[in-house]
């Protein structure tokens, strides 16, 4: 990364007359030009157009969610709104999808160079005790007024010691909030503390907080919204709705397991990124961050008595905002509304609907694959010749 001088040239826009020629061969990507004044993106041509389809309707009743939505899902993918529909379907006629969202952090992880190990580890062993945590704190929040450092967590390195900041950070997914504040922290460190504590230099990033990545760390610890959703379907919904019976859904289930762990699988789910990734776009969200977002895993538990089958989608790393970023352009805004969580106060209603939604979409692609459906409703959705 080059300094800040850099990358505001590389943000200036080219020559004007290359500039027009290039743009005048594209008129689809240009035609709403003149809407880009107040968008915070560099150079700044226009918009993709993603088509919007409405998955639902799904009632909800969670921690902070309750209602029955319908969910705009941006994708270019034929049969994902139609498959979370009918998912929906079936949880709606057995009374909806519970949700709750279990805690949240997002985090930085910034590295501290020392010449010797032996420094290394005495560093570690201060910032372990809790002797910095009062200072970094209160230099960190200075930077926001809704950005808390929680806790910071030493490893050792060799030479260096990586140290994760957790945040919370109010409603926004929070990952500027955690850059600006964790890197003003490092800098006052090492500015009045550095020599004391053998400091050479910081690095802001030690690739300890899985930015946009996908990593065991964000199954330890969240990197956004810890989730959880669940639902019970009975066996006479799951032959109506879903085509398949409840004790073979379990068994299609069982089966994906199985090949999943011999497949080295991270987590366990079908296509729980159809839901995140769509919801992610139509919504403002950072859509990189479905890397973290990309794990989570589905149970199912069978009862043979009652013939119902109880599914949950649990999901550790859920990096999502109700305010701030892309969420205030009118497109995403709006479609936050249509889930009544845009604002303060709506980050984890937001959390436990997406999971909600993720949980419909898996049961029904789950229940295709278990019917021996999922390739023909590809070929009559996906494809204008039919077999």
């Amino acid at each position: 990364m080059g300094d800040t001088a850099d990358i505001q040239a590389q943000a200036e826009p080219p020559a004007s007359t290359d500039r027009d020629a290039l743009l005048s061969k594209f008129k689809y990507t240009t035609r709403h030009a003149s809407e880009t004044s107040g968008i915070k993106v560099e150079n700044c041509i226009g918009f993709a157009q993603v088509p919007i389809g409405l998955a639902g309707p799904l009632t909800i009743t969670g921690s902070s969610q309750n209602g029955t939505f319908f969910a705009p899902m941006a994708t270019v993918e034929p049969t994902v709104v139609a498959s979370t529909s009918r998912g929906c379907k079936a949880f709606h006629q057995c009374g909806g999808i519970k949700a709750v969202a279990l805690k949240e952090a997002m985090s930085r992880a910034p590295l501290f160079r020392f010449k010797t190990v032996d420094e290394a580890v005495t560093f570690y062993r201060v910032v372990e005790k809790g002797d910095l945590t009062t200072g970094l704190r209160a230099t960190a929040e200075r930077t926001s007024r809704h950005a808390r450092l929680a806790r910071l967590t030493p490893s050792v390195i060799g030479t260096s010691v990586h140290v994760k900041f957790d945040y919370s950070c109010g409603d926004a997914a929070g990952q500027n909030m955690a850059t600006i504040g964790t890197h003003r922290a490092c800098t006052e460190l090492l500015r009045a503390r550095g020599k004391e504590l053998g400091i050479i230099d910081f690095q802001l990033e030690g690739q300890m907080a899985s930015d946009k990545k996908l990593s065991m760390g964000n199954l330890k610890g969240p990197r956004g919204v810890q989730v959880l959703a669940w639902g019970v379907l009975s066996d006479e919904v799951c032959k109506s709705v879903l085509k398949i019976g409840a004790e073979r859904l379990h068994s299609a289930i069982t089966n994906l397991v199985e090949g999943g762990i011999r497949n080295g699988q991270f987590g366990s789910n079908v296509n729980t990124s159809n839901v995140i990734a769509a919801l992610f776009i139509a919504t403002g969200q950072d859509a990189a961050s479905v890397l973290e977002g990309g794990w989570s895993h589905l149970t199912s538990e069978y009862d043979p008595t009652t013939k119902d089958l109880t599914l949950s989608l649990f999901i550790p790393s859920l990096p999502v905002g109700t305010v701030g970023g892309g969420t205030g352009y009118y497109t995403q805004r709006e479609a936050l509304e249509m889930l009544n969580c845009y604002g303060a106060g709506k980050k984890w209603a937001f959390a436990e609907t997406i999971a909600a939604f993720a949980l419909a979409l898996d049961v029904s692609t789950i229940s295709a694959l278990g019917s021996d459906t999922f390739a023909q409703s590809h070929q009559k959705l996906a494809r204008q010749s039919k077999l």
